[in-house]
């Protein structure tokens, strides 16, 4: 029997560790109330430390919010009766390069934009039923009416 080569090994064990967290855009940080994330047709209810990925959605009931911090450390505050869906997050940590694409569909959304807006502001957008924000400044807050 051959000994294994520790370069391919250690190549194939970083690959497979590194493998989750590409799917990890995002972490919930403070969660009051009843929240939800709606992920591949289930809901799961929300917790402190819960990771998301892109193409969840939120969903928070009367007197409840949910804190957010994404990979590139933008902040988002979904408040009550709230509907937020995150539907592309990519972010290169290295050169900060990447784009985020959300879109509140009821609610309050508050945020504190991360490394990506900072780098490139056109490549972060909120979408409501009514308009299209793109992110110019670092802080901003969006209400959508039911």
């Amino acid at each position: 029997m051959k000994p294994l080569k520790p370069l391919p090994v250690l190549a194939l064990l970083l690959t497979v560790l590194a493998a989750p967290a590409w799917a990890d855009i995002g972490q919930i940080k403070t969660r009051k109330g009843q929240v939800t994330v709606e992920r591949q047709g289930q809901r799961l209810p929300a917790e402190v430390g819960m990771t998301l990925e892109a193409a969840d959605v939120l969903r928070t009931g009367p007197d409840s919010a949910v804190g957010i911090t994404m990979r590139d450390n933008s902040l988002l505050s979904a408040g009550p009766n709230s509907i937020l869906a995150l539907q592309r997050f990519e972010f290169d940590p290295t050169t900060s390069q990447g784009r985020f694409d959300s879109q509140l569909q009821r609610g309050t959304l508050a945020v504190v934009s991360g490394r990506i807006a900072k780098q490139s502001p056109q490549a972060m957008t909120v979408r409501t039923p009514a308009a299209q924000l793109g992110v110019r400044g670092t802080e901003f807050v969006v209400a959508v009416d039911e």
